[in-house]
């Protein structure tokens, strides 16, 4: 299975990963943690992008779409995948599309988490991330709702979004995910 998930910081998107990685036995490609740990290592990436992410910033969508051509060509992924932080943008998903074209995949579908904003910001000011500091929890909120809404547009059209409330407990939410892909 092929799948994208989607939802604001703070919406769950790498917790409920995690778990349809272990349920699903597909590998889960954070891109927010690549690249936060590409900052840290100080990698070549790392480099060209600490500055956008620690601002709050999105990655160019050059620069994302060429690491996830390249990862989507990984041996490990030959039987399912999922997506974590990319698309985040319909070109993105546009991209992704004749991606998945060119290696002869589909993507499956998009999973929507959907939060309230309140709920949103508390849970990511929970975590205590570094670059989770009130300006850039604001700006993230404001870049997600002005590009989320032509994305889950996008995979509408394509009969591909599931919506899901993710303002319930973790397990809710993944029982609510299988249940909407069948498992």
């Amino acid at each position: 299975m092929r799948l994208v998930i989607l939802g604001g910081a703070g919406a769950g998107k790498g917790t409920q990963a995690e778990l349809l990685h272990q349920k699903l036995g597909i590998p889960f490609i954070s891109t927010g943690e690549i690249l936060r740990t590409a900052i840290a290592t100080q990698t070549e990436l790392g480099k060209q992008v600490q500055s956008l992410v620690e601002s709050g910033e999105l990655v160019p969508d050059e620069q994302m779409i060429e690491w996830i051509g390249q990862r989507l060509t990984q041996p490990d992924i030959t039987q399912g995948w999922l997506l974590e932080g990319y698309p985040r943008t319909a070109f993105q998903a546009e991209e992704l599309d004749f991606l998945l074209d060119a290696l002869h995949q589909r993507l499956d579908y998009a999973i929507s988490l959907e939060v309230p904003d309140s709920i949103l910001v508390e849970r990511s000011r929970l975590r205590a991330r570094t670059d989770d500091t009130p300006d850039i929890l604001q700006r993230r909120l404001m870049l997600f709702h002005e590009r989320t809404q032509p994305l889950l547009e996008y995979y509408q059209m394509r009969d591909r979004l599931l919506r899901v409330d993710g303002s319930q407990t973790v397990e809710h939410v993944q029982q609510e995910i299988l249940k909407k892909l069948g498992h």
